[in-house]
């Protein structure tokens, strides 16, 4: 689970640097469909990630109920860190153009992922 925490969190990072995103539009899915977390787990988890800059009354709550995983937590923020910074380097070298395909790419492709793993999980009768 070490490397796939730390995957994410480079993941994560990489978009984080190249398109300006990459927390609960990446960590959450990654963590439910990757780790097998629940939505509250991976929510609670990417909070605690974001806990410096954002959310800490939020991860608070989230940790009371214990839907906090603070070892994924913190493998994750080292990743995202390591992950940020080789992906600002990347986006530099690519160009706008190129950046604007890739983005826009990127999130058609994720929000088929995201579709397809609920119509995976919806009863039969709603298919």
């Amino acid at each position: 689970m070490i490397v796939l925490f730390l995957g994410i969190g480079l993941f994560a990072g990489l978009a984080s640097g190249v398109f300006g995103m990459g927390g609960g539009i990446l960590i959450v899915p990654a963590l439910t469909f990757l780790a097998g977390f629940s939505q509250e787990k991976a929510t609670g988890t990417s909070l605690a990630v974001l806990l410096p800059p954002v959310g800490i009354m939020a991860v608070l709550e989230y940790y009371r109920s214990g839907e906090v995983d603070l070892k994924a937590g913190l493998l994750i923020a080292l990743g995202l860190v390591i992950g940020a910074w080789l992906g600002a380097m990347g986006a530099h070298k690519v160009g706008e153009p190129g950046l604007k395909i890739a983005f826009g790419i990127f999130i058609i492709m994720l929000g088929i992922w995201i579709v397809m793993g609920a119509i995976k999980g919806l009863p039969v009768k709603y298919l």
